[in-house]
């Protein structure tokens, strides 16, 4: 066993097979390239060409109602999940259903008839990760693994150590070494297995696929259980149509690290409509990128599908995977729907921080400001319909990144304890 766990750690008995019923609806895991499929399990690769692995299910009929039925978390949608029907009955941080808040304020300024932010600042460790690795878990769990993993740029670490210590599985969480402090430590409070890497996150993710390689039983949860994980990320999508009436927006806005946030969006927007849950309807699909770090931005303007790895420069830490593992499945999406990937400066994104928390009381951090201010671009670069109902996707909380702003927001004055002093502040 590795030394970054005491002697003392013990595995569960390991069992033949998961238990009947482990993955929910879930029929296997199926190559998005070839169409192969393989049995539910730790793979991520197809073994006949490759290509990345992701759930493939065989839903029952599920009605709006037994939705509106179920817990205020992602566990209302368990049975578009592969998760087990008792999964509530599992100690887990129960993230999701977040806020879908209508953003008056921000559309005004910009220009749009209608504008809602979906909110996922929210959740128990303040970023849309938890939705993921909540998903995850279970599947680390139901396939006895003894340690849970992640590679991460911060957001994920904290969604994974918190997680970690709600279900009382030993966790190892691995970071850039120069991440932001305030993500370092909400990390380390969960976990004291937190591993700073010298190296940006592509050089941490590959370590960690060398680990899960050499090291048996351990989860990490965007590797070897990455089609489980992958799954969290469509609940924002069912979460914004049923928030929205069960109906779909007809614009969206996404940011961009792997890519797969935007990619499962999109699949739970699909299976809404299969489902006959949502009625049919085009939506165009925009992905934000952050200008230090945009190899599918550079690719959808060049008009190719071929995205060339990148070594992130940029404020958006969180947003900085220079190879991208769903980037071209980015790229599918947005031609298909109408839509378009889009990039800012780092200016630009700490602009848009700034503009979100004063048209709207929302505190973004760098992923949301670059969402927010890819949006604003691409409504006066005019590649969005201002007529349009749009949503934009706020990923995590401003106090994460702390650093993108202090420098640009302080006292308005600093004035002695007296009215005279007020006044002459010219302050009003």
């Amino acid at each position: 066993m590795s030394t970054l766990l005491d002697d003392t750690t013990t595995a569960t008995p390991k069992r033949d097979q998961p238990r009947e019923g482990a993955f929910g609806n879930a029929r296997a895991l199926a190559c998005r390239e070839c169409a192969h499929e393989v049995e539910l399990g730790p793979s991520y690769a197809c073994p006949e060409c490759f290509g990345p692995l992701e759930v493939a299910y065989d839903f029952p009929t599920v009605t709006r109602e037994e939705i509106a039925a179920g817990p205020r978390n992602i566990w209302r949608y368990k049975a578009l999940l592969p998760v087990p029907t008792d999964i509530e009955q599992s100690p887990n941080t129960e993230p999701g259903f977040t806020r879908l808040l209508e953003a008056k304020n921000l559309a005004r300024e910009l220009g749009l008839d209608k504008l809602w932010v979906k909110d996922d600042s929210t959740n128990p460790t303040n970023s849309f990760k938890d939705r993921v690795v909540a998903c995850a878990l279970s599947a680390a769990r139901e396939l006895d693994a003894k340690v849970f993993a992640c590679p991460s740029t911060g957001n994920l670490a904290n969604a994974v150590a918190a997680a970690g210590a709600r279900a009382g599985i030993p966790t190892v969480v691995f970071i850039p070494s120069n991440l932001e402090t305030p993500k370092k430590v909400n990390s380390a409070v969960f976990t004291e297995k937190l591993v700073a890497v010298d190296g940006n996150y592509d050089d941490v993710n590959k370590l960690a696929s060398e680990i899960a390689g050499e090291e048996e039983g351990w989860a990490f949860v965007n590797v070897n259980v990455r089609p489980f994980y992958a799954e969290g990320s469509k609940t924002l999508g069912y979460e914004i149509a049923e928030q929205l009436g069960w109906r779909l927006p007809d614009q969206i806005v996404i940011p961009v690290a792997s890519g797969s946030q935007l990619t499962k969006v999109d699949k739970a927007f699909q299976e809404l409509i299969t489902l006959g849950l949502v009625e049919d309807k085009p939506y165009k699909v925009f992905g934000a990128q952050a200008a230090g770090c945009s190899p599918v931005s550079v690719a959808y303007k060049s008009g190719t599908d071929a995205i060339r790895p990148v070594k992130p420069d940029t404020i958006a830490k969180s947003l900085a995977i220079g190879n991208p593992a769903d980037g071209i499945y980015v790229l599918d999406i947005c031609r298909r729907t109408g839509g378009a990937v889009e990039d800012i400066t780092d200016d630009e994104v700490r602009e848009a921080i700034v503009l979100l928390a004063r048209t709207e009381g929302i505190f973004t951090e760098t992923a949301g400001g670059t969402t927010v201010g890819v949006l604003k671009k691409l409504v006066e670069s005019g590649q969005l319909d201002t007529s349009l109902e749009t949503v934009v996707i706020n990923t995590g909380h401003g106090l994460k990144t702390l650093d993108a702003v202090s420098d640009r927001v302080g006292p308005a004055a600093t004035i002695a304890p007296t009215y005279d002093a007020f006044v002459a502040s010219g302050v009003l």
